[in-house]
């Protein structure tokens, strides 16, 4: 991806930051310096840290399960919207698409249990915050409880898309999953677009990187279809030419 840059290797992975997701601690810290001094703008940059090493785990969740079925992963970028798991092929069958999209998130949902526990253990999960920490806390969880039920949006490219795609490619055709899959999440972006209209503008800004979404990955299997298709006519012909 262009202008990302890598910042560790980890497992053999490369983990590169775009250079876009410096915007969100520069945003953050300014406003949390604006209200509460260095103090505030320590805090919201910390805050952001943490989440996005969150999602870097959720990431090698996919990365980990795609390396179960021999699908290596070259680099996790991290976005000011997310991350991104690189896979060097598609996986094989339905089924394993199925366990590498649902490996994201249940990572996520380790997490939110962990924080879950420290909370209870330390005052109950709903009992009102009463430290810095304790703050940051709560509300990383409250934000992996989000995370778990926005990937799992029946929208490419979320996980719950691939999911999507999964299920239907164990009765149809792959291209025939991807093209039904592609459309909801086009459609559902279409109706995140709408109510950012309305008062949200990072729902526009999701609803544009989910259409696209969708849409690359449509195209992209169509242009496998076509290159099998072109395969199975060549082996039919005994044709000599190499791919």
């Amino acid at each position: 991806m262009k202008w990302s840059y890598r910042i560790a290797r980890i497992s053999g992975i490369d983990v590169r930051i775009h250079v876009t997701f410096l915007l969100l601690p520069a945003f953050f810290g300014f406003a949390g310096w604006r209200d509460a001094g260095w103090p505030g703008a320590v805090g919201e940059v910390s805050f952001i840290a943490a989440l996005f090493f969150c999602v870097l785990l959720h990431e090698f969740g996919h990365a980990m399960a795609g390396r179960r079925y021999g699908i290596r992963t070259p680099d996790i970028t991290l976005l000011p919207i997310g991350g991104v798991a690189r896979m060097d092929q598609i996986p094989d069958k339905p089924s394993m698409e199925l366990v590498i999209a649902v490996a994201g998130p249940a990572v996520n949902v380790a997490i939110a249990t962990v924080l879950a526990g420290i909370l209870m253990l330390t005052g109950g999960i709903l009992a009102g915050p009463d430290n810095t920490l304790r703050v940051m806390l709560h509300n990383l969880l409250v934000v992996n409880c989000g995370l778990i039920i926005f990937n799992m949006i029946p929208a490419f490219p979320m996980d719950g898309g691939r999911v999507l795609r999964a299920l239907l490619a164990m009765k149809f055709s792959h291209l025939g999953a991807t093209r039904v899959a592609a459309r909801t999440g086009q459609v559902l972006a279409c109706g995140f677009a709408v109510l950012g209209f309305f008062g949200n503008p990072m729902l526009m800004l999701i609803a544009l990187f989910v259409f696209n979404g969708a849409q690359v990955e449509l195209q992209y299997a169509v242009q496998q279809d076509q290159y099998e298709q072109m395969l199975r006519e060549m082996m039919a012909r005994n044709d000599p030419r190499q791919l």
